[in-house]
């Protein structure tokens, strides 16, 4: 657990310990998950459930015991080129494969997936620190040396500024929109 500021009348606190893998996300997770990437687009409830949850590791923030940002990674399968369908259910679209991957390596790799803060609380940082804190986690607890994700265009200069590098032309997403898939070494040495 890591303290996001320091001011004591407001605690914020970012949630890491026991979120996987092997954990299973709390439903005012996924509450939060689906208000900030489903609900907008007009999904149903249900399509912010990803089936490999369980095998990923998490990082959330709660404030006044809410969560209010949320984000995950997950390990790439090594026969994997990162293609997957979207979300769980019928419909879903098939995100594309990442360049880098497709080429051989570099390995273990692994991607980020359904970061997002709710509009209530944009622009206090906390989007940042559940980024360092999947990027953390990626490498204590999967091993990565690398990560990926794929990017909404709105997103693109946040990731920008915590390192991440544009490694594709721009892409659309059905029924969610134009899209850059990004790179991050996260093992400096590799």
């Amino acid at each position: 657990m890591n303290r996001l500021n320091d001011e004591e009348d407001s605690p914020h606190t970012i949630m890491a310990s026991g979120a996987g893998p092997g954990w299973s996300p709390s439903a005012e997770y996924y509450e939060c998950r689906y208000a900030i990437l489903r609900e907008p687009l007009g999904f149903p409830q249900g399509a912010e459930i990803l089936a490999d949850d369980d095998q990923a590791v998490h990082a959330w923030v709660l404030h006044d015991e809410q969560v209010v940002a949320v984000g995950r990674a997950h390990l790439i399968p090594s026969d994997s080129d990162g293609s997957q369908a979207d979300h769980a259910g019928p419909g879903a679209a098939t995100c594309p494969a990442f360049g880098p991957l497709c080429e051989g390596g570099p390995r273990p790799a692994i991607q980020i997936r359904q970061m997002g803060t709710l509009v209530s609380h944009q622009r206090r940082g906390y989007a940042s620190e559940v980024l360092a804190q999947l990027e953390s986690d990626a490498v204590s607890k999967l091993g990565a040396v690398v990560g990926f994700l794929q990017a909404r265009e709105v997103a693109i200069p946040f990731y920008s500024s915590q390192g991440w590098t544009i490694i594709d032309s721009p892409y659309d997403i059905s029924e969610i929109g134009p899209h850059r898939s990004m790179m991050k070494k996260l093992v400096p040495e590799h």
